[in-house]
């Protein structure tokens, strides 16, 4: 079988992480190329991977021989224009979330790549992770019973500099964040989330707030057939990369995470330690590859992406009404 030409969009942490990913751990894709704004990055991303071929724009890495497919990794301010210039070209997508930062532009993408007939998958890489897929499956299997309640924590150990707030090419905490929450709440209950309630803090970083942005925030849920729940999001825990979930159903529940890096316990003269996550990379390194490796499976046997489109827009309307009820206070009705 023929393998996939992949290029990646975007080459900082993230899209490396892909490139690397695609030219050493997935037999079945080629990583044709990889492109950058800033080219130099990219000539230097393309010279560590072993590869020939790096570009300084989308439109230039469009025209590169071979390619089916493209990983797009740019900052979030510029994932919805990347998915329309990709899909007009005929080329198969993985688009890292969010989708977009406002829902007329996630629509236009999604009627971009309609039109063009290309397959996309929003890059949701929890869902591939071992511990939240073999939830999934126990939940599906009806194992706890009917899911009545939904808890999440997302927790980044460090914080980004004032610069990165000030360069408005990412979303907020809740979609830079929160977003893999509302995705797994959507997923995990196996129903839809209606409302939301937004609670959020500077307290600790005040200087965010005149980005428009916040430290951490609290969010209830209310979903469609009567469940509850609530997602706790925090920048900067400095203790490490802390990620769980709890669904707890009429039957049981099943917790999935955990912050130990491994699961074993250091004594010593001064007390026991544990080593802690402290990146999402390493954290989700087996989701990332699981993911990409299931994109390039989907794009070669013809099926469809298994995590869609609309599974990026249906997360980003909560992101929206999250904001929504951030700046007002409020609850905020989900898609409105």
């Amino acid at each position: 079988m023929a393998k996939l030409g992949v290029a990646v969009l975007g080459v900082g942490e993230m899209g490396r992480r892909h490139a690397e990913n695609l030219r050493r751990l997935v037999p079945d894709a080629r990583l044709v190329a990889v492109a950058d704004v800033d080219a130099n990055r990219a000539r230097r991303a393309a010279d560590e991977l072993e590869i020939d071929s790096s570009f300084g724009s989308l439109e230039a890495l469009l025209e590169c021989k071979g390619l089916d497919a493209v990983v797009i990794a740019t900052p979030d301010k510029f994932h919805a224009n990347a998915v329309k210039t990709v899909a007009a070209a005929g080329k198969d997508i993985l688009c890292e979330k969010p989708l977009a930062l406002n829902l007329a532009d996630a629509r236009q993408a999604l009627a971009a790549v309609a039109k063009a007939g290309v397959r996309m998958q929003v890059g949701f890489m929890r869902r591939y992770d071992p511990g939240y897929s073999a939830a999934m499956k126990r939940i599906a299997a009806g194992e706890i019973g009917t899911p009545v309640v939904f808890k999440s924590i997302g927790r980044d150990k460090d914080g980004p500099p004032l610069s990165a707030y000030a360069s408005n090419i990412n979303g907020m905490l809740f979609y830079t964040n929160t977003v893999h929450d509302f995705d797994l709440a959507r997923w995990l209950m196996q129903d839809e989330v209606t409302e939301v309630q937004a609670y959020t803090t500077v307290a600790i970083r005040p200087e965010v707030a005149q980005f428009g942005d916040v430290v951490a925030s609290l969010v209830n849920l209310k979903f469609q057939h009567g469940a509850i729940g609530n997602i706790e999001s925090h920048a900067q825990a400095a203790y490490g990369y802390d990620v769980r979930s709890e669904i707890i159903g009429s039957h049981g529940s099943i917790q999935v995470g955990s912050l130990h890096k491994t699961s074993a316990t250091f004594l010593t003269t001064q007390g026991a330690t544990r080593l802690l996550e402290d990146h999402f990379l390493s954290a989700f390194a087996d989701a990332y590859l699981a993911e990409i490796k299931d994109f390039v499976a989907c794009m070669l046997q013809d099926r469809p992406a298994p995590v869609t489109g609309q599974d990026g827009l249906k997360a980003l309307e909560m992101c929206v009404a999250a904001e929504k009820s951030h700046l007002s206070g409020i609850a905020i009705k989900v898609g409105q």
